[in-house]
């Protein structure tokens, strides 16, 4: 439990949480057989991506949206959130492995057909990763959008795979191509955040936004706890829309770069979203692989997500007002 929980967690900051729980949901098809063991590791899996985001700038959609925006720097937001992250991926992995009991029977592992070796799939991995590190290094020195860094990690490995690849047979070749990867591309959710985004642009024009964040001031006045109820929110509506909202509620001069509104936002919507399956892009992808029900995660694993936040956020709260953090 520790170690898929840990593994998640950190890999999540390098890959995004989305592409974390992917990876690591399929592991556990093959690591564990019985589908009602393997429901517990994936709801935490989700609370363990989606804390993992939350501190990299590449982590998690919305983090990179604040990143992108400039409304966070990678070292800024890395120092200010790793260590509440940690604790709610903590507090609720700690719980979890009290109740499970006795021993996971492994699956018999079938061979697979594969058409590279260990060396060259090592390889690859690392290339791999070693881009995507690369991206908040390139927009540092280049101040070029990260998405011209991801861009040129894409064409480097796209050339270094074809290099490594070279001398095999054009059937073989196109399956461990990116040309080959590109075409599984997710397109309806690509449209899907595209939507989301044009619709609150929409109504950043028309002023609603701005009205939005006069009324929850007055009504309300404390940013802190303005910031935790988007959080609660953003378990309900996605936490994707809730930050470009706050950034179009917001601005650079009310609230300016790497302050503390920024980093809890990045903090709140990024953890927040593991209370309900439906409220990251995380739990929506392990519920459609795993056939999570919603009423089942609403049970076992949405209170370990609401302890885990809260306690997350009052360390970040304990940071920024007693250690001026």
């Amino acid at each position: 439990m520790w170690a898929i929980g840990t593994v998640t967690f950190f890999l999540s900051a390098v890959l995004d949480n989305l592409t974390t729980t992917i990876v690591i949901v399929s592991l556990l098809r093959k690591l564990i057989p019985s589908h009602k063991d393997r429901l517990v590791f994936a709801g935490l899996v989700v609370i363990s991506a989606n804390a993992g985001g939350a501190w990299s700038p590449i982590g998690d959609v919305t983090t990179t949206m604040l990143w992108i925006g400039n409304q966070i720097t990678t070292l800024n937001i890395i120092v200010k959130t790793i260590f509440p992250s940690l604790i709610c991926f903590a507090i609720p992995t700690f719980i979890i492995s009290t109740q499970m009991k006795g021993f996971i029977e492994r699956n018999e592992s079938n061979k697979e057909k594969l058409f590279s070796t260990p060396k060259e799939r090592k390889s690859v991995f690392i290339i791999g990763v070693a881009c995507l590190l690369f991206v908040p290094v390139f927009k540092t020195f280049t101040h070029l959008p990260p998405y011209m860094g991801m861009i040129f990690g894409l064409g480097l490995m796209w050339l270094l795979t074809e290099m490594v690849h070279s001398g095999k047979d054009e059937s073989e070749k196109g399956l461990l191509s990116v040309n080959h990867a590109l075409r599984k591309i997710d397109t309806p959710s690509i449209l899907f955040f595209l939507g989301i985004l044009l619709a609150v642009s929409a109504l950043q024009s028309t002023g609603i936004l701005t009205s939005l964040a006069s009324a929850l001031d007055r009504s309300i006045g404390n940013i802190s706890i303005i910031t935790m109820i988007i959080g609660f929110l953003s378990a309900i509506v996605d936490n994707v829309p809730l930050v470009a909202a706050a950034q179009g509620m917001y601005s650079l001069d009310q609230y300016p770069t790497d302050h503390f509104f920024w980093e809890f936002l990045a903090y709140c919507s990024g953890t927040g979203g593991s209370i309900l399956i439906i409220g990251s892009a995380a739990g929506v992808a392990a519920m459609g692989m795993e056939k999570i029900q919603f009423g089942w995660y609403l049970k076992r694993i949405a209170w370990l997500a609401i302890i885990g936040y809260l306690a997350g956020a009052g360390v970040f709260l304990l940071q920024h007002y007693l250690l001026n953090l």
